[in-house]
This record gives C-alpha cells, structure tokens and sequence, in this order.
C-alpha cells in the first residue's frame, strides 16, 4: 500500500501497474491502514488518498470478528522470530477466513515463510524482477 501511494517509493511503477490490472475491491484491514499511515507519516496527503480509496472502493476494509484475536495472537507466537507485526497477521487470519489465496505486498521475505493454520502459502503479487 505504500508503495503505491509514495512517488518516491522504488516499487511504485511496478505497484501502480499491477494494481491496475486487478479487479477491486482490493481486501484489507484497519491494521494495514494503520500501518501504512505510520509508514506514510511524512506524506499527510497520502494517507488521505489511501482513505479516499477505500471511500472509492478500491479498497474493502474487512472487520476482524471475535475469533481474530485468538488466531491471531498464535499467528504472532508463531513467526515470532521473523518480527511478524499485526498487520501481516491480520491479513494472514482474513485470507483463512475468507479463503483467499493471494496477496498484494512488497512483503517477500515474510509473506513465502507464512503459512495459514491448513499449511496453505500465500501467492504474492506483484511479481518482482
């Protein structure tokens, strides 16, 4: 999500152009968003653009019931070495739910490690060079 909001970002063509051949709603979460804004602190404007989006429909926020927290704390436990951060495990604990088996990050070096609870891995997109 950074990388497609920061101009300054070196995977922003890249980001820009595969989102361009997805067919939104793109699915997230409140952790995401929360992260990206953290990350895009220097750049108000873009953390308004990402909200927009989401107002757009680009993006879908998806709620985290009352069986997220659970899974996801034992999703921490897990890949606690890897320095998982709650936004991946949210994601992580969504794709389960909703059985989705693709996800947009810049993420590689977490996201071919992680694994659902069925031992299931993610396919990531984009693809990089």
């Amino acid at each position: 999500m950074v990388a497609i909001f920061s101009a300054r970002d070196q995977y922003h063509s890249t980001c820009v152009e595969w989102l361009s051949s997805l067919k939104p709603p793109l699915l997230t979460c409140w952790p995401v968003i929360t992260e990206a804004a953290w990350l895009l602190r220097r750049t108000p404007s873009a953390i308004r653009d990402v909200l927009a989006m989401v107002d757009a429909g680009l993006f879908s926020l998806l709620p985290l019931d009352a069986s997220a927290p659970s899974s996801i704390r034992l999703f921490l436990a897990r890949y606690e070495t890897l320095g998982a951060q709650l936004a991946d495990a949210a994601l992580m604990y969504l794709a389960e739910r909703e059985g989705i088996d693709a996800i947009f990050t810049l993420d590689q070096r977490d996201f071919t490690v992680y694994r659902t609870t069925r031992g299931r891995r993610m396919k990531i997109v984009p693809e990089l060079p």
